[in-house]
């Protein structure tokens, strides 16, 4: 199943004259445009439920879809860019991107909107590890944390102020144009990535082994799509656990098949490195906890608080913005002070925050849901960043490629999971209480089913980055 091109290395590729400062804008506006959508659509899902009259387990797969996607195609990108110039795929990237976003825009259809996305995912696929990985070719480690936040500002910024813009559109325009306003950002990031753009990496054109790609296309698929279908089928359903079965299986033949090869499309050798798989647990948690609760707490606000959409994004303003200032700070934090000063607080208070949405309901003020979403935020950006600086730190240069691949595939597969199951065990949790109610149509007893089910769903979280404090404790700094 492998295919080789017969092409020698090309010769190392000469950093000593690259521009930085114009890749990395270039870099940070396609960035900033594509990872903005993997939240934009939080703050609309209810106004799209009745838009296309369907229900909130079929809403979720225009976020969960977005991430599945890009969590599928990662995989591949070490060995893309091995094949393909670095200013090849962003612009190839960019174009597939806008071209999902006027799908979108145009979308007659719940169904032309989901397609949208996806092709969206695919452009937004590529751009992460790009990024990512030019990074780490063009500084040097003792540069990479201040280099690291300056991209964190996008990566944790862009997702945060998603739910924020989303309800501001909102209430004020309609849907449509969450993806109008996207469409000259994207053509910016392309003029300007065609203009500023050069190539940092080396073509060495390895064999491309279609087996793997095939199973590591179904196992991510079919792991995150049997998480999805079980809030609305539940994990009795036929199609829930066969579905869930073949992603795993396929996922373990993938993995011993990575291990196998001579030229993996996901060198998962360094796993070997145990500070890398270390901070790989850290951020599969993080961002379960994060892109979860972007989900929830939307709903919460409009669900049982009853606030618009338009104030519901300027309560989640406050957090978004801190999040997005913290980035460069804790970068340059992480070059002076080294991991463990910087994460183990993050993780903590990042389980606080966890444990103080436990129990909020109808009677919860907008000032303490505020409070509780900025220190969330400022946690994740304590974590964020610094950890994957630190686990790519300890890769040899011929795995950051496949070490930026595997943070990027493991975050968006935990976003997607995460979305997934906290929205799930919100759905069960709020059926648990119906079917106990005395008057289930009561609309009192419906808002009082909504917040024992985000109580359900917040319990959950808790639980998981509690699990993360525990792993935190193992970071050390290493040369």
């Amino acid at each position: 199943m492998n295919t080789t091109n017969q092409v020698s290395p090309s010769d190392p590729f000469d950093l000593s004259n690259i521009k930085k400062g114009p890749i990395i804008i270039a870099m940070i506006i396609g960035a900033f445009v594509s990872i903005l959508n993997e939240t934009l659509l939080s703050n609309a899902l209810p106004e799209l439920m009745r838009e296309f009259s369907v229900t909130p387990t079929t809403i979720q797969w225009l976020t969960t879809v977005y991430m599945l996607v890009v969590g599928v195609l990662v995989p591949v990108t070490a060995l893309l860019q091995q094949w393909f110039t670095t200013r090849q795929l962003f612009l190839s990237a960019m174009i597939l991107f806008l071209i999902g976003t006027i799908i979108a825009a145009f979308a007659p259809a719940f169904s032309f909107l989901l397609v949208g996305r996806i092709i969206q995912a695919f452009g937004t696929g590529l751009i992460i590890p790009i990024m990512m990985n030019t990074i780490l070719i063009i500084f040097p480690p003792e540069e990479r944390g201040g280099a690291m936040g300056l991209i964190g500002l996008v990566i944790m910024f862009a997702p945060a102020i998603g739910p924020t813009l989303s309800g501001v559109i909102i209430d004020t325009l309609n849907w449509r144009w969450l993806f109008y306003i996207v469409i000259p950002l994207a053509l910016i990031s392309i003029i300007v990535g065609a203009k500023y753009l050069k190539n940092v990496s080396e073509i060495t054109r390895p064999a491309v082994d279609v087996l793997s790609i095939i199973l590591s296309t179904i196992g991510f698929g079919g792991f995150v799509y049997s998480f999805s279908k079980s809030g609305e089928l539940g994990w009795g359903n036929a199609e829930v656990y066969c579905t869930l079965i073949i992603g795993v299986a396929s996922l373990i033949w993938f993995i011993i098949r990575q291990l196998k090869i001579k030229d993996p499309i996901l060198n998962l050798r360094t796993f070997k490195y145990p500070m890398f798989s270390i901070t790989v647990v850290l951020i599969v948690i993080v961002m379960m906890a994060m892109f979860s609760t972007m989900t929830l707490l939307p709903m919460f606000l409009q669900g049982v608080l009853l606030v618009s959409a338009f104030k519901s994004g300027l309560i989640m303003l406050p957090g978004s913005v801190l999040n997005g200032f913290m980035a460069p700070i804790t970068g340059k934090l992480f070059d002076k002070y080294g991991p463990r000063t910087i994460i183990i607080p993050g993780i903590v208070l990042v389980a606080v925050a966890m444990w103080m949405f436990i129990g909020i309901d109808v009677a919860t003020t907008t000032g303490y849901i505020i409070t509780i979403h900025c220190m969330l935020l400022v946690g994740i950006s304590l974590v964020m960043m610094p950890t994957q600086t630190h686990g790519l730190n300890q890769l040899p240069k011929e795995l950051y490629a496949h070490g930026t691949a595997i943070f990027s595939t493991l975050q968006q597969v935990a976003g997607a999971i995460g979305t997934a199951l906290f929205i799930s065990k919100m759905s069960s949790g709020q059926k648990d209480y119906l079917t106990q109610s005395e008057n289930p149509n009561d609309p009192t007893e419906i808002v009082a089913a909504l917040t024992a089910g985000f109580d359900s769903a917040f319990t959950l979280g808790f639980i998981i980055v509690l699990l993360a404090i525990v792993v935190s404790l193992f970071i050390k700094r290493t040369k």
